[in-house]
């Protein structure tokens, strides 16, 4: 009797050990691809220096690649975006925020910048991203990253990046 309840209190500790291991041993750094579908819901308007434009952007996102959590490889979660930008002689000007929500509600906030290309179907351009924190498993999450955005007919946006990120 002594030795199943030895046992039984060893199997306890070790499945304490196992389930503390991935807080533990989380990640401090990785990389990551994701392609991400949005459909836009744009309002521009002609004004004295260019056309300004702005609005939402609603979809989700796919990680393609991952090197280990809180990005999981195959992982669909939900973005959200507001967009708001400048179009003009001297040429675009385009402010993203985003905040992406993974299936156990976590939250990552991200915003972008482009200075290249158009918003119009068949146009597009690169861009850079900011990682900027969030909740849950996205806490402290940092990185700078290259992004290529493409817009195509019936207001679908399609955007890609391969990125890098760290805990602060």
């Amino acid at each position: 009797m002594r030795m199943i309840r030895g046992i039984a209190a060893a199997m306890l500790a070790l499945s304490g050990v196992l389930c503390a291991a991935p807080s533990a041993f989380a990640q401090e750094s990785g990389s990551f691809s994701v392609i991400a579908t949005y459909v836009r819901d744009f309002t521009s308007i002609e004004h004295a220096d260019g056309v300004y434009f702005g609005g939402s952007m609603e979809g989700s996102t796919t990680t393609l690649a991952s090197s280990g959590a809180p990005f999981v490889e195959g992982g669909h979660n939900l973005s959200t975006c507001v967009v708001f930008g400048k179009r003009a002689a001297a040429g675009l000007d385009l402010q993203t925020a985003c905040t992406i929500t993974n299936a156990s509600g976590d939250t990552l906030y991200l915003t972008a910048e482009r200075r290249a290309g158009d918003v119009e179907a068949g146009g597009g351009g690169q861009g850079e991203l900011e990682l900027a924190g969030g909740t849950g498993v996205f806490a402290g999450l940092a990185g700078r990253c290259g992004y290529q955005t493409s817009y195509l007919a019936n207001d679908q946006v399609i955007t890609t990046t391969d990125c890098t990120w760290h805990r602060e």
